[in-house]
């Protein structure tokens, strides 16, 4: 693939902090006493049906849909799961070097190789439905949408692919700067349209069906001498409310965007490669400090921020019931106040590393670790 990638954005803040020359290296906080509690939460099952992603960053995650939970790891197993208690359903073993999704489209399994491939297998029973070639290692999760799969490559280069048969039907292509983070946040796809956060600093919206550019923008412009100073990824997750796109940059900006017309609405300086939740007026971010932000959604003005993880490498925030929730870089999942931004819940999940954002389905969180443990987690009010 064209360019270099850096090998995580972990290793990427520690070459920030080294290149500064100054200053003590960043130390994530100690967990502290809850104050207040008021949610106590539980792990109702845990399973740990593969080995995780190798050791590599990758973009492996949990999918849950209509009764079934499906996740694989880099060896090349996928595993469908009854969500309920984490009985296997079936497991197949693809024989590739698995490193994105599997998500789920209609009653295909669909997955990312980094051998430049797509598979697709059956949500029946896991057997091979096809595989397709694409240009590069496939690192964000395919999606499919309107018959078609869109696949995202690290050099560039987006494909759509037919549902029916893994055909290639369209291509996009973006120059990929010199230096990029390792990794690619996942198309979001809904009524036949693809938008793409790219490692170029810009978003494009493109027709699922022919690939045409509906609209282009930019969210952060590269600035600085090096090449280090100039990473603008899109990586972060892709957040839609219905009108509005927020999309985040490494490069620090966050942009909500008119989703019809392409258009910035307002931008704000935060730099980020996880992602956002929104929740009800507000618009709560983890930004690349282990800060979690809370920004009105119309204006982008700050309502408050929440210090007390910073440094644990916090993934994208989710919305459960009255509250927020982030997990960290030791398996720890937080509950958050809306409110205040005030800790108000925590629990030990899982044994290693949270990046992915959780899952939520019928109040319960589904969290996959690094090392391939599935932790789900239920929380009761504290009387």
């Amino acid at each position: 693939m064209s360019g270099i990638r850096i090998a995580s954005a972990v290793a990427l803040a520690a070459i920030l902090a080294a290149c500064g020359g100054s200053g003590p290296v960043r130390e994530p906080a100690d967990l502290t006493s809850i104050k207040q509690k008021r949610v106590d939460p539980d792990v109702v099952w845990d399973k740990s049906p593969g080995n995780g992603d190798g050791g590599l960053e990758s973009g492996l995650r949990l999918w849950i849909d209509d009764g079934m939970l499906v996740t694989a790891d880099s060896g090349g197993d996928v595993y469908a799961l009854d969500p309920k208690d984490g009985r296997k359903l079936w497991q197949v073993d693809t024989e590739a070097r698995l490193v994105s999704g599997p998500t789920l489209y209609n009653e295909l399994v669909l997955l990312g190789t980094l051998d430049a491939e797509v598979i697709a297998l059956s949500r029946k029973d896991g057997a091979l439905a096809w595989r397709a070639r694409v240009s590069s290692e496939v690192l964000a999760p395919p999606l499919g949408d309107s018959g078609i799969v869109v696949a995202r490559c690290g050099d560039g280069k987006i494909f759509g692919l037919s549902a029916e048969s893994g055909a290639r039907r369209w291509s996009f292509d973006r120059a990929v700067p010199p230096l990029t983070l390792r990794g690619l946040s996942a198309p979001l796809v809904f009524e036949g349209v693809a938008i793409i956060g790219l490692d170029n600093g810009r978003a494009v919206a493109l027709r699922i069906d022919t690939g045409d550019v509906l609209w282009e923008e930019v969210i952060s412009a590269p600035e600085g001498r090096s090449e280090l100073e100039r990473i603008v990824d899109v990586d972060a997750e892709l957040l839609d409310t219905g009108g509005a796109l927020y999309a985040l940059s490494f490069g620090g900006e966050l942009a909500a965007i008119n989703l019809q017309q392409g258009r910035v609405a307002w931008r704000r300086p935060v730099k980020s490669y996880t992602g956002a939740a929104v929740f009800g007026s507000r618009l709560l971010v983890t930004d690349e400090a282990g800060v979690v932000w809370a920004l009105d959604v119309e204006t982008g003005a700050s309502a408050w921020k929440q210090e007390a993880l910073k440094y644990r490498k916090l993934s994208a925030p989710v919305a459960v019931g009255d509250y927020a929730v982030v997990a960290d870089f030791e398996g720890y999942l937080h509950w958050l106040s809306p409110d205040d931004g005030s800790i108000v819940g925590r629990v030990h999940a899982t044994g290693d590393a949270v990046v992915a954002r959780p899952l939520v389905k019928d109040d319960r969180l589904y969290v996959l670790d690094r090392s391939g443990e599935i932790a789900v987690v239920e929380a009761k009010a504290v009387n």
